[in-house]
């Protein structure tokens, strides 16, 4: 008769989440296992100010809401309630009680929500010595804060790309191509993968096939298991300036990937590719649509800004207009050209417009481009994709490097979330772009800045 091998010991754990935690993901306390969750009342009192709106914070915080009103039942919240599906893991309702010996408020001062967050967290701290007490935040100084005053914080993991350094970036180099299949590719326009060993490789992606000093590029598509040869191509008078722009053209025209990321920093041509991709293609869907998520000066909604609707929106609309504008410039030479473009958004053909007046509408033969993606939370993406109808087309672009949502960073944005998780789909196409073109001054300021 074997003897049982004796586990190690696993130290219980009580995580109390912050207000940003639940707001990123409104799911995020069946995210703990076997341990147990805390919830402060305050997080309750900011999620019932958050619960009026559109936008996607406000949809989170009525989420959390019923999930918190139907884990509970008819039980009393201030008492810990078993969490279905799990384990052992149990949440409740915790008040900002003060610990004897530390008060958040006392040292960090009165009338913010934060230090009352840091006093529940404390008290549970101070009431069950024996568990490890984790306040859970989106927010670096409340996690700071808490660790100043010999409190474990940590960032809420979930979602997270874990090494950014290893993020598919949609291409494969291949050096010393045999001169046969190099030239075959060329001339034919596509060859096995298997002849280039790329056939047990999961996911669509782009190569750069080398053969000395000549060079070509592909299309290794993994549901037929061929690759074909891509060239430039212009699209509306835009012509790719690099490989990697060749490549996101390919995918933007490609009417068998529904999904595209280009991903790149700024003036890499990421949004005008993608808009005049959809110009390009504009026979074939009933709209385009070109939008992104505001990020609020100050933290402040729209509304703070003076004028209508129009005048505040305009602001952040407006590199988009620059991409439309600089293509309407291809045509200085065709007025029937720029007229027809203009008569494109007075008919709605193509509409730009603010992620949250799109939200809710149904997305059917619609080519729908998202910018600034990585100020989106996964969630958020996720939501987006779940609208797409038939016939429709959603491109993301953006840089996750360039983050200006609160409590978003490179590794939990929605951007980075979206290129890591969909890489094998035989539906997605992802593009990394490298070199900047909008000029030699933007290079200056992104390489040496």
């Amino acid at each position: 008769m074997s003897k049982s091998v004796k586990q190690p010991f696993q130290q219980q754990k009580i995580f109390v989440l912050d207000t940003s935690v639940i707001l990123y993901d409104h799911n995020a306390f069946h995210s703990f296992q076997e341990h147990d969750v805390a919830i402060p009342i305050q997080v309750l009192e900011e999620l019932d100010n958050m619960k009026s709106g559109n936008e996607t914070r406000n949809a989170e915080a009525r989420s959390f809401i019923r999930l918190m009103d139907k884990a509970s039942g008819e039980k009393i919240m201030n008492k810990w309630i078993p969490l279905n599906g799990s384990k052992s893991g149990r949440f409740k309702v915790v008040m900002d009680s003060q610990a004897d010996h530390l008060d958040a408020e006392t040292i960090f001062g009165t009338g913010k929500m934060d230090h009352r967050i840091l006093n529940a967290a404390l008290s549970l701290k101070q009431e069950f010595p024996q568990k490890k007490v984790v306040l859970v935040s989106k927010d670096i100084c409340l996690r700071l804060k808490a660790k100043s005053l010999d409190l474990n914080a940590e960032d809420y993991e979930t979602g997270k790309v874990k090494n950014l350094d290893e993020l598919y970036t949609g291409k494969t180099i291949l050096n010393k191509v045999p001169e046969d299949l190099f030239l075959a590719l060329k001339t034919e326009g596509s060859i096995s993968a298997a002849e280039l060993n790329l056939s047990n490789k999961s996911g669509n992606h782009f190569c750069i096939l080398k053969n000395n000093r000549k060079t070509t590029t592909g299309w290794y598509d993994f549901q037929s298991e061929r690759v074909v040869s891509v060239k430039p191509k212009n699209i509306f008078s835009i012509s790719p300036r690099n490989h990697e722009q060749s490549f996101a053209i390919h995918a933007l025209l490609n009417p068998d990937v529904k999904l595209v990321t280009i991903q790149g920093k700024a003036g890499t041509g990421k949004t005008l590719l993608a808009i005049a991709s959809a110009l390009e293609q504009r026979k074939d869907y009933r709209q385009i649509y070109v939008t992104r998520p505001i990020v609020a000066l100050s933290n402040k909604d729209i509304g703070f800004l003076p004028g209508d609707i129009k005048s505040k929106i305009d602001p952040y609309m407006a590199p988009i207009w620059d991409n439309l504008r600089f293509i309407k410039e291809q045509y200085n030479d065709d007025p029937k050209m720029q007229a027809r473009i203009d008569d494109f958004v007075k008919t709605e053909k193509i509409v730009i417009a603010p992620l949250a007046y799109i939200r809710g509408r149904t997305l059917t033969k619609i080519f729908f481009i998202v910018d600034e993606a990585q100020n989106l939370t996964p969630h958020e993406v996720k939501t987006i994709i779940s609208r797409a109808g038939e016939d429709t087309k959603i491109v993301f672009t953006g840089d996750i490097y360039q983050i200006d949502t609160p409590y978003l960073d490179a590794e939990s944005n929605g951007l980075s979330y979206l290129i890591e998780n969909a890489k094998n789909h035989s539906l997605y196409a992802h593009i990394t772009l490298d070199k900047g073109e909008r000029s030699e001054l933007a290079n200056l300021a992104n390489d040496l800045l």
